[in-house]
């Protein structure tokens, strides 16, 4: 299956793919509001922003899994990233990233770009899964790294 099939629901509830972000570079994102690196809100909007023009989208996947930090309903989410972020890069419905319950897009990220020493699991919010045009991942970034800091890789990737 490619990443591009994978099944996905919109912060409003609606059955999506990835399919309409075909030959688009991606940064995946696992976000949530109440999180120590949420104001990396405002680089990834920049980032949008900035590159959308020229084939980039950021993805944002809410997600409760890390010391309670998302938890609120997707409507909820919707407003508070569009209300105190401007947010207007595609966020989509709340999901798991790790565990048994983990949303098969973050199965697939994970086995096509392990974490530090050879690890799967997601450590954290804010981690970041940059993939090229063609659908293959080809970094993950740890939640520290600030967006501005990965946009010389994009730009190459364009």
């Amino acid at each position: 299956m490619s990443l591009y099939d994978i099944e996905l629901k919109t912060i409003g509830g609606d059955s999506t793919n990835l399919a309409p972000y075909k030959d688009k570079v991606l940064l995946v994102v696992n976000v949530a509001s109440k999180c120590g690196f949420t104001p990396q809100y405002t680089g990834l909007e920049a980032l949008y922003r900035k590159l959308k023009d020229r084939g980039f989208v950021v993805l944002g996947f809410p997600c409760d899994q890390f010391g309670n930090q998302e938890p609120g309903s997707n409507t909820e989410i919707a407003e508070f990233c569009k209300l105190t972020y401007d947010v207007s890069f595609p966020i989509f419905s709340k999901i798991e990233v790790n565990g048994p319950g983990a949303h098969p897009l973050y199965a697939h990220l994970k086995s096509m770009q392990k974490g530090l020493l050879g690890t799967e699991g997601i450590k954290w919010n804010f981690t970041k899964f940059l993939v090229d045009r063609s659908g293959n991942v080809v970094e993950r970034i740890g939640p520290p790294t600030l967006p501005a800091a990965i946009e010389d890789t994009v730009l190459r990737l364009l």
